[in-house]
């Protein structure tokens, strides 16, 4: 398909479509290519949305070595998958997995197979879920990212920050230095693995618990441009604001992302911005508001600034009428606290 369409431009001077690309291959699995129909359309669309999306005659797609080496990738559709006797059926043939999700309760929908960077297939399905009706009063949570403490929250709970990375640096760097390719790759997966399992963890405790949660627009990726660039990738900020983001909305949880900008110079009890300030402030962990007194915790005091915006944001965009959150605060403060423990 990458060199047809190459050729179809050098010769006629246009962009072919992946339906022209379609009447090129049809009848191909049946001459012998093992790939069901549908997968070798999928990846003509695949072909014409990425040379459209990186403006390229030409895609470079197979890289057989190096850092760049191709991942396997397989798509397919709802109608060439079956799933029978703990196995999925593609293209009349069985294939046996480590079913870790209960696919036989499911229908199975679209979706592709996929290599990891140390040769692991994964098939990668949509299912369709039935949600429950939910029944809950709603609380809402301020949340504020930080490198010391991962996240604190607006009443008053702290998570501590992981060292996914710096835990197994001197393992990966031992095994770099012995040029153990494989054990590399697999330390870096663990490091992901972890990571990844941190904050599903988190991200499910925080959406069951509350119905509206607000957190600070913290831009992970111009910190990552600093010397702080280790510690802003190893927490996985993005990834865990994404994860907030869909699993609310497939929960019905209001999610919010919010400017967080002097929110922890500002009391959150009288509004002024008394806090510390600069370079100088940043170790300055407590301190006491000079007009009304309060002593607040740097982050947590940032955390409520936070939801206290989000709220007014909320208010003012569903024409609500702003009111008192303090008291949804401690709600859900212990069922949360207990589940932490489990990270």
């Amino acid at each position: 398909m990458n060199e047809l369409s190459l050729k179809i431009l050098q010769r006629e001077g246009r962009f072919c479509s992946s339906a022209e690309l379609d009447r090129y291959t049809a009848g191909a699995t049946k001459q012998g290519l093992s790939l069901h129909s549908q997968t070798v359309q999928a990846i003509s669309k695949e072909l014409v949305t990425r040379r459209r999306q990186f403006k390229k005659r030409r895609l470079a797609w197979r890289k057989s070595a190096g850092t760049r080496r191709s991942l396997g990738w397989i798509p397919v559709k709802a109608s060439a998958l079956r799933y029978r006797g703990g196995q999925v059926w593609y293209c009349g043939k069985p294939l046996s997995l480590w079913d870790s999700f209960g696919l036989q309760q499911y229908e199975l929908g679209t979706g592709c197979f996929s290599e990891d960077s140390r040769g692991r297939w994964y098939l990668n399905v949509t299912i369709q879920l039935k949600q429950p009706p939910m029944s809950r009063e709603t609380k809402a949570v301020g949340i504020d990212l930080g490198l010391k403490d991962f996240l604190a929250t607006s009443d008053g709970l702290k998570v501590e920050a992981h060292r996914f990375h710096r835990d197994l640096a001197p393992a990966i760097a031992a095994a770099q230095r012995a040029n153990k390719k494989q054990r590399v790759a697999a330390l870096h997966a663990k490091v992901k693995a972890r990571r990844k399992d941190a904050l599903h963890k988190l991200s499910t405790a925080l959406v069951k618990e509350y119905g509206a949660i607000f957190i600070g627009n913290v831009n992970a990726s111009a910190l990552a441009q600093t010397r702080l660039a280790k510690s802003v990738l190893d927490a996985g900020w993005s990834a865990f604001r994404t994860m907030l983001q869909y699993k609310g909305a497939d929960a019905g949880v209001w999610f919010e992302e919010v400017d967080e900008a002097y929110s922890t110079q500002t009391c959150s009890c009288c509004d002024t911005r008394t806090g510390p300030k600069g370079v100088a402030g940043l170790g300055m962990r407590s301190w006491a508001c000079e007009v009304c007194g309060t002593l607040h915790d740097r982050d947590v005091n940032a955390a409520k600034n936070i939801l206290k915006k989000g709220m007014l944001a909320r208010a003012v965009g569903t024409g609500l009428q702003g009111g008192s959150t303090s008291s949804s605060f401690a709600a859900g403060r212990g069922r949360l606290a207990e589940g932490i423990p489990a990270l």
